[in-house]
């Protein structure tokens, strides 16, 4: 969630300078993109990546919160388009200080806009509707789904990632966590379906982008700052035309839900990408991704602490679960 190479590609032929490996579509979480499907910028680091890495995994575990406290006041896609709008300012602002070139092409155009609608604008949407239906603690462990939906996807649509005893397993006891968290020998009994599959559908929308942007933006010779703040304004492009379409104007601007959209914005898609960008490129993906299991943890923990929502056994041991399945799918057998 930055050398040009191309979004989502290993050092190839295609590559003007070797890139870290992508990250897996774990790493696709609440901020835009993956992190690693473009390669960090250098820059002097100033906090120590410890301090970094925690502040990133509350940024994007308080998402979930700060959504639910938007949709108090605005419309679902009015708490989209407010996030797209922020996340944007903040990164057309980082390209101006470093001075980046918008990308060229209208291929490349084209590409990022298909990716900002499966990275940003849909999944962001989708939330959010969700949201209104579902606490936030349900939503950040669907959001940690992702891994799984994208190593099946991947086993599909990527050549190169081969399926194994010990992904299939990780793939099998992360369903297993998903029907524990949703009660499945229940009969899912006081499950909201709706709100629920609109989870879902948004945490597979993100390994859907994440492939997308790996087999098409390979080349591009655009920096990773340029790619993600013009995907970025993309997704805001087209939230900017749904919305009114669907939303009616506002009576008013309530304080607390308008700055959680800012925050939800500036600090969650805007300042997260910045700081993993950073993260990958000092520590590598592997560490980097980690953040992702934070997430779901402090997600829960926020809803429950702050806005009072309940919680049964089965929704943190269906998570536990859920985590251990995901880390089982990115894992891989140690070479003799």
């Amino acid at each position: 969630m930055s050398a040009t190479a191309a979004p989502g590609t290993t050092p190839s032929d295609e590559s003007p300078v070797p890139v870290p490996a992508p990250l897996p579509p774990t790493s696709t979480v609440p901020g835009t993109v993956s992190p690693a499907a473009y390669p960090a910028p250098a820059a002097r680091r100033v906090l120590d990546w410890r301090i970094r890495f925690g502040a990133l995994s509350l940024i994007w575990g308080f998402s979930f919160l700060l959504i639910k406290v938007g949709t108090e006041g605005y419309a679902p896609f009015q708490v989209t388009l407010g996030r797209l709008v922020a996340g944007t300012a903040v990164l057309v602002a980082a390209m101006a200080v470093r001075r980046e070139r918008l990308p060229r092409g209208a291929r490349t155009w084209g590409h990022l806009t298909v990716a900002a609608f499966f990275l940003n604008a849909l999944p962001f949407s989708l939330f959010a509707y969700a949201e209104l239906s579902i606490p936030s603690t349900l939503a950040g462990i669907c959001n940690a789904t992702s891994p799984l939906w994208g190593m099946a996807l991947s086993l599909v649509a990527l050549s190169e990632d081969r399926p194994t005893r010990r992904r299939v397993a990780g793939l099998g006891l992360g369903f297993l966590g998903v029907l524990t968290v949703l009660g499945a020998w229940q009969g899912f009994s006081g499950l909201d379906f709706g709100g629920t599959a609109m989870a879902l559908l948004a945490s597979l929308s993100y390994p859907v982008g994440w492939i997308y942007v790996r087999r098409t933006l390979a080349g591009s010779g655009s920096s990773t700052l340029a790619l993600t703040g013009s995907q970025l304004f993309l997704g805001t492009v087209q939230l900017a035309v749904v919305t009114p379409l669907f939303t009616s104007a506002p009576d008013g601007f309530p304080l607390l839900p308008t700055l959680a959209v800012f925050a939800l914005g500036a600090l969650g898609t805007g300042l997260a990408v910045l700081l993993q960008y950073g993260l990958v490129e000092e520590v590598g993906p592997t560490t980097a991704q980690m953040v992702t299991y934070f997430i779901p943890v402090i997600a829960t923990a926020a809803g429950v602490a702050l806005l009072g929502e309940q919680l049964s056994w089965n929704t943190p041991v269906g998570a536990l679960v859920v985590l251990a399945g995901a880390a089982l799918t990115q894992s891989r057998a140690r070479s003799r």
